[in-house]
């Protein structure tokens, strides 16, 4: 029997002042590592798109890529990575953002994805949206019909839906606050929007 929401936190580490002091990471290799977490989480990720006609995954560098490549095999479709500049061979589109804890860019293939296609785009956590707002737009850009964003774990006091206006969002595992029972430490959110 898979776990439940409860268990699969439980099996995610909790990493203070990574990658720098006042960011408590949210490690997920300890739920990878494990055969029910990991079969878990893909089947919560997958299971409302079962339906949805979703043509293309994306995942987004780098644990995106993990849980989307698993995800799209779920629902029988193909996955189109997003990447850090320099990493695609062919040509590309860019966006810059900010995150919690400082700016970076992504880029696609232009071709990687067919006008019209329904992309569902996973990746591991959405904080304060940066990323994933970079993402869709690079998804829009090209002609992609974005159906839903779909994480592991939202950290909710960040407030990233906030920068996904008008999009489904659906998120595995919420934290509702910047501390962690047993932890003590605090998340920074440091972004600008």
């Amino acid at each position: 029997m898979p776990p439940d929401m409860e268990q699969l936190k439980a099996r995610i580490r909790h990493i203070p002042d990574f990658p720098k002091p006042g960011i408590l990471f949210y490690d997920i290799t300890t739920l990878l590592r494990d055969r029910e977490g990991f079969a878990a989480m893909v089947e919560a990720l997958a299971a409302s798109y079962r339906d949805a006609g979703i043509d293309v995954v994306v995942g987004i560098e780098s644990r995106g890529f993990i849980m989307g490549a698993a995800v799209a095999q779920a629902l029988g479709c193909g996955f189109v990575p997003i990447r850090k500049p320099g990493k695609l061979p062919s040509s590309t589109l860019r966006e810059s953002y900010a995150l919690e804890y400082g700016t970076d860019t992504l880029e696609m293939h232009t071709d990687a994805i067919t006008p019209g296609q329904r992309v569902l785009i996973v990746d591991d956590v959405l904080a304060t949206g940066g990323t994933a707002a970079a993402a869709v737009r690079l998804v829009t850009a090209v002609g992609g019909d974005l159906v839903a964003l779909a994480f592991l774990i939202e950290l909710v006091f960040l407030q990233g839906r906030q920068r996904l206006p008008g999009a489904q969002v659906h998120a595995v595992l919420r934290y509702a606050s910047a501390v962690t029972p047993g932890i003590g430490a605090r998340i920074k959110a440091d972004a600008r929007p």
